[in-house]
């Protein structure tokens, strides 16, 4: 009985091992997460490897001949037996809590001098400002390798959940109250934001981009986007529409495929500027056919400033009008 459960324990754990289960590592709270998940993942592989043991040597030690026809014997049980297996998962779990407990609440301290990012959830798109710059929301999250930060999230709708697989930590957003994440990236790269909570029709394209960046990167974007802010332009438009609109709308000139919204390279040509500044900053005022209210967010007038919203309308009237 004890090979047989070697044998599945074996095979167990070099399925677990060898396998690449999980994302590359991002951040410095995904270390001991992981490690969480795999003290688990071993604790499991052991219980499963003693189970399928004795349940193998049972079937075939005291399986019946097959003319036996009669009754088994009566037994009682095995008193100590049962205290076992009672007493034996009661003390795991609670030592799995126990962890499980410590690891989150190191990973939930704040250090002094991290830096905030607010976190605007809305059906399909995420935007994230940044506490005390003078710049607006930007439909991408980018952060400093190597640096704390407080992620402060709300939602404008529906229940959302903020995740980024290679930061291991998730959260719900929720419309009413503030959820909070403590971050510390200490990989660069680019990773995506996936929304885990079913939240309506285009729930499988509410993803944006988390960027992390040396320091000196990340400073000279703060010092872009500053002054993007007052200058706009139609480079930067479409830069804001692949960030913000192209995972929903079709636009040929962009690459994008997005199939929740109406396929602007349809619906535009022929529209003047007045109109695509409507349909952005009031999208339910014209619904087009066969498409629902509701869907497009409804805040890009005050994720954009005035001149990243003139750049936008200026890019998507230019776009549209190449083919026309």
């Amino acid at each position: 009985m004890l090979a047989i459960g070697v044998v599945c324990g074996a095979i167990t754990a070099a399925i677990a091992v060898f396998i690449p289960w999980l994302p590359e590592e991002g951040a410095k709270e995904a270390g001991p997460i992981d490690d969480v998940y795999w003290v688990v993942t071993i604790i499991s592989i052991v219980i499963f490897a003693l189970v399928a043991g004795v349940s193998i040597y049972s079937v075939f030690k005291f399986r019946a001949a097959p003319d036996d026809e009669e009754d088994g014997a009566p037994i009682h049980g095995n008193t100590r037996l049962e205290i076992a297996w009672t007493a034996v998962p009661t003390a795991l779990v609670t030592a799995i809590a126990v962890y499980s407990g410590i690891v989150l609440t190191k990973n939930e301290r704040v250090p002094e001098g991290t830096r905030i990012v607010n976190i605007t959830a809305q059906q399909f798109a995420w935007s994230f400002s940044y506490a005390g710059e003078k710049m607006p929301a930007s439909g991408e999250l980018v952060l400093p390798v190597d640096q704390p930060v407080r992620l402060v999230m709300t939602s404008k709708d529906v229940i959302h959940s903020f995740w980024v697989p290679q930061w291991r930590l998730k959260q719900d957003v929720v419309p009413g109250i503030e959820t909070k994440l403590l971050i510390t990236p200490d990989r660069l790269g680019t990773y995506d934001v996936v929304c885990t909570e079913l939240c309506g029709l285009g729930h499988s394209t509410m993803r944006a981009q988390a960027r992390v960046l040396t320091s000196s990167a990340f400073q000279a974007w703060m010092r872009a986007r500053q002054q993007g802010a007052s200058t706009g332009g139609a480079s930067q438009g479409k830069a804001l529409f692949t960030a913000n609109c192209g995972s929903c709308h079709t636009l040929s000139d962009a690459g994008s495929t997005g199939q929740v919204g109406p396929n602007l390279d349809e619906a535009l040509p022929g529209k003047d500027t007045a109109f695509i500044r409507e349909s952005i900053v009031d999208p339910n005022k014209v619904i087009a056919g066969g498409y629902q209210p509701n869907v497009m967010p409804q805040n890009f007038g005050e994720m954009f400033s005035e001149a990243q919203l003139n750049g936008l309308v200026d890019y998507l009237a230019s776009a549209t009008s190449k083919g026309s």
